[in-house]
């Protein structure tokens, strides 16, 4: 509080989560290389169980500074608002690459490729049949998110919960048939640059979709908390932007890789 009384902006105070959220982000790579090598997956367990406490206390102290210390300010917000637009602008570039390099060999097929496109082997996916299911969950649960953003102003609470839980059913869902849709797959990451740049860019994707429902899923655990109310809401606001760029992406990663690739 103290901090609160000499400065406009909010100074948190010293914590262990950022440290030991990145030494866990660290130990779930090198579990994901030992799969990949080694057919060993415990160190990829035991970081994701740790990463998932550590995140659970870190949240748990965001939102106590939210509520019951009353440090996000008017300014405070101001500055959490701008973070979260570059956080997203730099998301956009990070899928720009995955796009890039898909477009390339796309429209420059060479005769390492066998000069056709798709490449010789690939048996692509039909873009009427997952792809469009999972095109449709992800704009409905665009508009659930939205519906419940409309009813939270407007302090219709058991909406806003209703809608929210729709949103983050919707991304389980998809979730759900993307790996389906993996194991159905009749070409691997091996199989050329059509399988790398796929799997990349709908894998990194996938992982954005859970990282998206597991945001909307904290929102509704502080909704029911009363965490939030019609003029502090900023952390379900954040949520529902990650979310709508999840969607953008995705419709991006349809047109162009699954309806305009497979030609």
């Amino acid at each position: 509080m103290s901090n609160l009384l000499r400065h406009s902006c909010h100074l948190v105070d010293d914590s262990p989560w950022p440290i030991l959220a990145s030494l866990r982000g660290l130990g779930l790579t090198s579990g994901l290389l030992k799969i990949f090598h080694f057919k060993e997956n415990r160190l990829f367990l035991l970081s994701s169980i740790l990463l998932v406490l550590i995140s659970t206390q870190w949240w748990r102290d965001v939102s106590r500074e939210s509520t019951l210390l009353g440090a996000h300010s008017h300014i405070v917000e101001l500055g959490l608002r701008r973070g979260m637009i570059l956080f997203i602008a730099s998301e956009v570039f990070f899928f720009i690459r995955f796009f890039w390099a898909f477009f390339h060999s796309r429209l420059s097929v060479n005769i390492e490729l066998g000069a056709m496109w798709p490449p010789i082997g690939i048996l692509t996916f039909n873009p009427f049949g997952i792809p469009l299911l999972n095109t449709v969950i992800l704009l409905s649960s665009g508009i659930t998110v939205t519906w419940a953003h409309h009813r939270l102003i407007r302090g219709h609470h058991s909406q806003v919960l209703f809608s929210l839980f729709s949103t983050a059913i919707l991304g389980i869902y998809f979730s759900l048939l993307q790996g389906i849709e993996y194991f159905e797959a009749r070409f691997s990451f091996a199989d050329s640059v059509y399988g790398s740049t796929f799997f990349l860019a709908t894998g990194f994707h996938g992982i954005h979709v859970l990282v998206g429902t597991t945001f909307l899923l904290v929102c509704f655990v502080r909704l029911s908390k009363f965490n939030f109310n019609h003029n502090h809401h900023f952390g379900f606001e954040a949520a529902a932007w990650y979310w709508h760029f999840v969607d953008v992406v995705w419709l991006f990663l349809y047109i162009s890789i699954y309806w305009w690739g497979r030609k």
